[in-house]
């Protein structure tokens, strides 16, 4: 199952909220995920320019898709930015694809 990588910034009103009423919103992301067939491997808080960052287990990129979506709807939840992200073993595959490809592909220099 493809692995994602999503940050993600909580609006002014959601911190307020958080503050006066502390949760966990891991188990809030992980239901999340989980209602559309994931897995949560990780919920992080940061500093910077997002407030936190999840990595899931998605079935495709349309499903990574509609969780960006959902989260956003709610109004609570803005800035998110979601990548697929590849270990070794995926990174080894992607750059045998790359070579196959380029050399098929003619630039419109040639």
């Amino acid at each position: 199952m493809p692995r994602f990588i999503t940050y993600f910034t909580y609006t002014a009103g959601a911190a307020k909220a958080m503050i006066a009423q502390p949760s966990d919103r891991t188990a809030a992301a992980k239901a999340l995920v989980e209602s559309l067939g994931g897995t949560l491997e990780g919920f992080y808080w940061m500093q910077g320019a997002h407030d936190g960052f999840l990595i899931t287990n998605l079935p495709d990129g349309d499903v990574g898709a509609a969780l960006s979506l959902a989260a956003s709807a709610t109004g609570d939840i803005a800035n998110l930015e979601s990548h697929q992200i590849y270990d070794q073993d995926d990174q080894a595959a992607i750059l045998k694809k790359a070579a196959v490809a380029r050399g098929a592909y003619r630039p419109p220099t040639a």
